[in-house]
């Protein structure tokens, strides 16, 4: 069998569902691999910072790194602007979307909302509002979100920072991408883990 028998959906029999659910768990087996190869395309991407935002994601996961934090922050500090090839109007919630099956909420939430954290720095100068986080206010990751907008992205446009190259968060992303989607011990509902870890840096540096 190399494809399916069926031209509408609705005709298709377990035997097309089953050959077609093997096609699909190769497929996302290389889902990492692939993310990857989009992150090199943002070297192409928004220009008129001092660094790419290939260069920009490499920057947030190097600081990320460097502070301790976990693989999943240290990944969600390399993806975060993804988004900005294909959805530059919500590059957060794209990102987020990617992240969101295989990945602490916390982390998930963070990425999704870090465009209104970040008119902190911003806005006030483009006509927008800088204060668009306080709707968040109250929120149990509000402070996490803050926290990676300071330390991790706001702060990660700086060309004389020696980043890690991508292909060191290689193995982190196929960690992250290997596991099953949307398992409850990974995603972790709820719970909060910290940004930084100063034994951890200690080793890192």
């Amino acid at each position: 069998m190399k494809t399916v028998k069926f031209t509408q959906m609705k005709d298709g029999d377990t035997e097309d569902y089953a050959f077609l659910e093997q096609h699909e768990i190769a497929y996302a087996a290389k889902t990492g691999e692939r993310l990857l190869t989009a992150m090199r395309d943002l070297d192409a991407s928004l220009s008129g910072y001092q660094v790419t935002r290939l260069g920009h994601s490499v920057q947030s996961a190097t600081r990320a790194w460097r502070d301790g934090a976990d693989t999943d922050w240290v990944v969600s500090a390399l993806l975060h602007d993804i988004g900005d090839i294909y959805a530059p109007y919500n590059h957060d919630e794209y990102a987020a979307a990617i992240l969101r099956p295989f990945v602490r909420e916390q982390c998930a939430w963070t990425v999704e909302v870090h465009g209104d954290f970040q008119k902190l720095y911003y806005a006030d100068k483009t006509g927008g509002d800088p204060k668009s986080r306080d709707k968040y206010a109250g929120h149990p990751y509000f402070a996490d979100c803050a926290e990676f907008c300071e330390r991790w992205d706001q702060s990660s446009f700086d060309p004389a920072y020696p980043s890690l190259p991508l292909e060191f968060f290689a193995p982190m992303v196929d960690e992250v991408f290997a596991r099953q989607a949307y398992d409850p011990a990974m995603i972790r509902a709820g719970e909060r883990a910290p940004l930084t870890n100063s034994k951890f840096a200690a080793d890192r540096i």
